[in-house]
């Protein structure tokens, strides 16, 4: 994996730099948050490992803001310096952060959080796969949405695209459905009346 190494201590980041590269993830480094934000920019960052204290944007505003403006998911571990009280666990997942760890980081227990955070990535690509799908009938092409509601296709695509349609009849349709409707009737229209030009 890609992973966004943050921490503004340089022997801490040396350290931490080392135990992921020895799992073998491709580090990507930062010294303080907004150049961990800045770094983010890459879609291919989808693992921060982050110091709680860091200057100028610290680690639970640098996970709020990726909640807040990343589209894809993004495992956020945040490093303590210590043992984090009752409080600064509820700010912390509060923020968004998904696990902690203590520091000096055990690479032990970074690489449990990593095999977390792999899975996590793993679940959520395929539910945005499944979501991808749009369960439609057969028959009369009416499409579900999510509260199980069946509607024509047109007002589905309509609600999550903003896309309107303007109707018509193709050439097959016309000749299958229509032409001998019409026929009955005595009125008979070319289908290359039915196109426009």
């Amino acid at each position: 994996m890609k992973i966004l190494s943050v921490e503004d201590e340089p022997v801490a980041q040396l350290r931490l730099e080392a135990a992921l590269k020895s799992l073998g993830h491709e580090v990507v480094l930062a010294a303080d948050g907004e150049a961990a934000w800045d770094a983010l920019s890459d879609p291919r960052l989808r693992v921060v490992v982050c110091d709680w204290r860091l200057p100028k944007l610290d680690g639970l505003e640098l996970c709020r803001r990726v909640r807040e403006k990343r589209e894809d998911y993004v495992c956020f571990i945040l490093l303590t310096q210590r043992q984090a009280n009752e409080e600064n666990l509820k700010a912390a997942m509060a923020a968004g952060v998904d696990e902690f760890l203590t520091k000096p980081v055990d690479a032990h227990d970074l690489r449990l959080r990593l095999h977390v955070a792999e899975r996590i990535l793993g679940f959520t690509a395929e539910l945005r796969r499944l979501e991808n799908f749009v369960p439609i009938c057969s028959y009369c092409k009416k499409v579900r949405d999510d509260k199980k509601y069946w509607q024509e296709i047109e007002s589905y695509i309509a609600s999550r695209a903003g896309t309107r349609f303007s109707h018509g009849i193709c050439p097959q349709c016309y000749e299958i459905n229509m032409a001998p409707e019409l026929k009955k009737l005595g009125i008979v229209i070319p289908p290359s009346d039915l196109t426009p030009d």
